[in-house]
């Protein structure tokens, strides 16, 4: 019977200490998503240059969704390897809302659905800085105040919270 007691009192210590410890793990999980959004910015600028591609993944050339995919997987996060897949992953924000590491969706050339998509790296009160490989420059960064990107934006996806 003390035997059942002690186990019951070890558990409800435990558990006290384990939601002490949350908040911790909140602040600290934030430190890291911001450490991880410092990474997938670094990641994706360092291919500023690299040729256009279509279906590429690599140095040798990228297409849009081929630079994300494989900025996200270099730290371990797995997204869907077209644009208009990505587009499903995490949650849609408001353009006010955006901040570095969002994904920003177009619907380029007249297009009914999202066809392109590129990684926040600044945010100003009314304009977005985003890096994407374009077909016609490789991989660059661009802005919303372009009036191709204007014209055609569709969607900002917070995929890391």
């Amino acid at each position: 019977m003390k035997r059942i007691y002690y186990l019951i009192l070890v558990t409800v210590l435990f558990a006290s200490c384990k939601s002490a410890s949350t908040a911790v793990g909140n602040k600290e999980s934030k430190r890291e998503n911001r450490y991880t959004v410092t990474h997938l910015i670094e990641h994706a600028t360092d291919n500023i240059g690299v040729r256009y591609k279509a279906g590429g993944t690599t140095k040798s050339g990228y297409d849009c969704s081929g630079l994300v995919f494989t900025t996200f997987e270099s730290e371990n996060i797995k997204l869907p390897r077209n644009s208009f897949e990505q587009a499903k992953v995490g949650r849609i924000i408001k353009f006010n809302d955006a901040q570095k590491g969002d994904l920003i969706f177009f619907k380029t050339n007249r297009s009914k659905q999202i066809n392109h998509v590129g990684l926040i790296v600044e945010v100003k009160s009314d304009e977005i800085k985003f890096v994407h490989s374009s077909t016609s420059k490789g991989v660059i960064i661009s802005s919303t105040k372009e009036s191709y990107y204007q014209n055609s934006f569709a969607q900002i996806n917070r995929v890391i919270e």
